[in-house]
């Protein structure tokens, strides 16, 4: 008998307009988890707001985090199949964001928690990043452990570099970044086209990677992939079945196998239940 892993993205895909899975999703996952459905979720997200946007779903893998540098526990809360940056390219990247004069978050895992540092001189929007994720429970912000630069002292266990700033000053340092052996990722989101977000991650870092992987890992022999924009398209492609969401962006509609309904519809957790159904059959 086959065994099937249902793996979705969260923002746009499993969540509704208003950023949370609806109750009704939340029944609908919970009563296909219980038939036998193994489902995770893949995010650019980290814990720290995982956790409470998964708060009432029994899901009982791990979710991959960080856009699959690591995989979560919701049950434990521990990481595991951690992706990091190699020191020597931590070294490398401190001297392009040094030379480059551009700040970054550098975030370490350390003990089960993402510790976060920040080199160079503040923006007034990233002390609204950092006001808005104080106290959390899932991560902290280093001021002591740094250099006089404000990297962490140590290179090993980073997982992440995370810039948000305006377009020409991301793109100092992005070409490059580009050059080294990393996954560099740069683009815009919620700050608006003005702002720049650059992030980059170990080589191996993919939510694809870390999908494979946890498929392995439970003996799954058929991934159902959904997703709603061009950074879930390589983890659609390594799918048996891709599906997207009916307001997914028109590459991923045009690209994926099936498309549903919206995502304020509960369409993802109605297709697991139905299709852990049919297999049950």
């Amino acid at each position: 008998m086959s065994k099937t892993l249902y793996v979705s993205d969260l923002d746009g895909t499993l969540l509704t307009g208003r950023t949370e899975i609806s109750d009704e999703s939340r029944r609908l996952l919970n009563e296909a988890i219980a038939r036998g459905a193994q489902f995770t979720i893949a995010t650019a997200r980290t814990p720290a707001t995982v956790a409470g946007l998964l708060r009432g779903v029994e899901m009982r893998l791990p979710a991959v985090v960080m856009t699959g540098a690591a995989l979560w526990d919701t049950r434990t809360l521990k990481y595991s199949d951690i992706c990091t940056i190699p020191p020597e390219t931590v070294a490398r990247l401190r001297r392009i964001y040094i030379d480059c004069g551009v700040p970054t978050f550098i975030y370490r895992l350390e003990d089960d928690k993402i510790v976060i540092y920040h080199s160079g001189d503040l923006t007034e929007l990233e002390r609204e990043f950092m006001r808005q994720r104080m106290g959390n429970p899932f991560k902290r912000f280093e001021h002591v452990r740094v250099d006089s630069h404000g990297f962490p002292m140590q290179h090993d266990n980073v997982v992440l570099f995370y810039a948000m700033l305006p377009n020409g000053r991301i793109e100092r340092a992005y070409p490059e970044i580009k050059e080294l052996d990393v996954n560099a990722l740069m683009y815009h989101d919620m700050f608006g086209p003005e702002i720049a977000i650059l992030e980059v991650f170990g080589p191996e870092t993919s939510k694809a990677n870390a999908v494979r992987r946890l498929a392995r890992r439970i003996g799954a022999d058929r991934i159902v992939a959904f997703g709603d924009n061009l950074n879930d398209l390589p983890m659609l492609r390594i799918a048996d079945l891709s599906v997207a969401v009916a307001n997914a962006v028109e590459d991923v509609r045009s690209q994926a196998d099936v498309i549903i309904g919206d995502h304020d519809e509960d369409a993802v957790a109605r297709f697991i239940l139905n299709d852990i159904s049919n297999e049950n059959l």
